[in-house]
């Protein structure tokens, strides 16, 4: 059964601290890809970040999170096994592979590559598993030697009533405002120089 606690908090985390710095990095010509991290131990924020590809196309939003995370003092720092990573989108293999070597043990994500393509118009991330890798959609393990990834949309299907229908009202009211971020990006993206926009 699905941890509800766990759920509402990434959704709370999506809404209150990714969504805000991504509306403004949308504004700038990035997409509307975001990520933080949690502490294990209290859930609370470790950071949030968002993508900024207008200034390195490497910066995906978990990469610049990843990024963010390691211009921390060291001190402040947890140890990345001790940590949560959220990822508003199903992470890319650029970020799968970042996820991977930082040492994360586990990943959550709101939207599906699917999502990104046929909701969000990137068609970029399921084209690349397949040209690159040969792999079909969801065709890497979920579940591995180095992490579990856990879509946050199908924790969410898995509780039970009430709790089921009030998660899906949350992620559908997530998802117009995803919407709307992605119209601003692809009303704008032609006047950016992001190479694969």
């Amino acid at each position: 059964m699905s941890d509800v606690s766990l759920i509402d908090r990434l959704l709370d985390v999506i809404e209150s601290d990714i969504v805000p710095k991504t509306a403004a990095g949308v504004e700038q010509g990035n997409k509307l890809f975001g990520a933080a991290l949690l502490r294990k131990s209290d859930r609370s924020l470790i950071l949030a970040e968002t993508n900024n590809e207008t200034e390195n196309p490497l910066w995906h939003g978990e990469m610049h999170c990843l990024k963010r995370f390691y211009e921390m003092p060291k001190a402040e720092r947890v140890d990345t096994k001790d940590a949560i990573f959220v990822s508003t989108h199903e992470p890319c293999s650029l970020c799968l592979s970042a996820i991977t070597w930082a040492g994360f043990d586990n990943f959550y994500y709101l939207f599906s590559h699917e999502d990104s393509r046929d909701s969000f118009a990137i068609p970029h991330d399921l084209k690349i598993l397949k040209e690159v890798f040969t792999l079909e959609p969801g065709g890497y393990n979920a579940e591995n030697a180095y992490w579990k990834s856990f879509s946050i949309r199908r924790l969410a299907r898995e509780t039970p009533e009430p709790e089921r229908t009030r998660l899906a009202k949350r992620i559908e009211d997530i998802a117009a405002r995803y919407d709307e971020l992605s119209a601003v990006y692809q009303s704008g993206k032609q006047d950016n120089d992001i190479p694969l926009n």
